[in-house]
């Protein structure tokens, strides 16, 4: 996988990512943030919604990205997620996370030349969604 050294900007879009899940932070309600870089480099972050039926549960990546679309957003930079621990865990660090398979998809589907900032061998690094997503499905 190719990835990138993580700059400034990428530093300030973990930390906003952190900020919001710090805030909003609720047992069996929010433990993932997310933040999205749009082009302009304005940032949105935002978090998950649980539900007790697991597939009704919608990722923060998936809520960042519909909030973007839904103000009238189309191109974006960058994307990270981080998760909180649960109250019981004995270790309280917030971590970036990779995007799932269907947040990758989405990713991919709305922002196919997107940069994700993900830890790879204890290491923050960026790459393409397209190297996160090989061979990506498509109509055609």
């Amino acid at each position: 996988m190719k990835v990138l050294e993580l700059n400034q900007h990428d530093l300030e879009l973990i930390e906003a990512a952190k900020q919001k899940i710090t805030a909003l932070y609720e047992d069996d309600k929010h433990h993932v943030g997310a933040a999205i870089r749009l082009a302009t480099g304005e940032i949105i972050s935002t978090v998950h919604i649980e539900a007790y039926i697991g597939r009704v549960t919608v990722c923060a990546e998936a809520i960042a990205i519909g909030s973007a679309v839904s103000n009238g957003y189309k191109s974006f930079d960058t994307i990270v997620a981080v998760r909180h621990p649960y109250s019981d865990e004995e270790d309280r660090t917030i971590r970036v996370v990779s995007p799932c398979g269907m947040c990758r998809e989405l990713i991919s589907d709305y922002a196919p030349n997107c940069y994700v900032i993900l830890e790879v061998d204890g290491k923050l690094v960026k790459t393409t969604i397209g190297e996160l997503l090989p061979l990506k499905y498509t109509r055609r």
